[in-house]
C-alpha cells in the first residue's frame, strides 16, 4: 500500500497548481497540460488538474519502492486539483470549508480495493460512499465515509494502468457530496 494521490479541492485550481509547480517542484503531465473538466445532470461542472511529482519512475509495476543503500524509498503522490462552478459539488463543499477549500481525500494505492473494503467492513472501520467500487479499464476505486477519528476521506485504488478516468472521477465527485467534513 502507498500514498497515490491526494486530491484537492480549492477555490482556484490554477492558484492551487501554481504552488504545487514553484514551490513543491510537481509538474502537469504531457497528456494532460490542461486536466479535464467534469459535468453534472444538472448543468453544474468540475474542472480538474493531475499533477506529477517532481521525481517519476516509468515503470511496468503498479507502484514500486526503489531501494538506494539498502534504504528504500516512496516517490511523492501526484496531486488532484479541481474547482468547480457556483452550485457544483465541488464549489459547495469549497464554500462548506470556509471558501478555502482543502484536502478533499487521501488515496491508497493498494493491490485489491475489494480486500480491503472487506476487511474494512469486517473490522468496523469505516463505512464506504458507494455499495460497490467504481471501475474503468484499469481502475477500480472506492471512497469511504469521513471518519470520525480522522475526519478524512479515504479513497482505495488498484490500479492496473496509470492515469484517472473522467467518469469514475464524477461518480466519486458524486458519491461524496452528502459528506459536510
Amino acid at each position: 500500500m502507498r500514498v497515490d494521490h491526494i486530491a484537492y479541492r480549492v477555490a482556484d485550481k490554477e492558484k492551487t497548481a501554481k504552488f504545487f509547480i514553484d514551490f513543491l517542484g510537481y509538474k502537469k503531465p504531457d497528456d494532460l497540460q490542461d486536466g479535464f473538466d467534469i459535468q453534472f445532470e444538472d448543468g453544474t461542472w468540475a474542472k480538474c488538474l493531475v499533477l506529477e511529482p517532481p521525481e517519476k519512475i516509468y515503470s511496468d509495476v503498479p507502484w514500486s519502492l526503489f531501494e538506494i543503500n539498502r534504504v528504500e524509498y516512496q516517490l511523492a503522490p501526484e496531486i488532484f486539483v479541481s474547482d468547480g462552478s457556483p452550485g457544483s459539488i465541488v464549489e459547495q463543499w469549497v464554500q462548506n470549508k470556509g471558501g478555502i477549500g482543502g484536502i478533499h481525500h487521501i488515496a491508497y494505492q493498494v493491490a485489491s480495493v475489494e480486500s480491503v473494503v472487506e476487511e474494512w467492513k469486517s473490522k468496523g472501520f469505516a463505512e464506504f460512499a458507494s455499495e460497490e467500487p467504481l471501475t474503468c479499464p484499469g481502475l477500480v476505486q472506492i471512497f469511504t465515509k469521513p471518519l470520525a477519528h480522522t475526519g478524512v476521506i479515504y479513497e482505495f485504488i488498484e490500479r492496473t494502468t496509470q492515469g484517472f478516468c473522467a467518469k469514475n472521477v464524477k461518480n466519486l465527485m458524486e458519491s461524496t457530496k452528502d459528506n459536510k467534513f
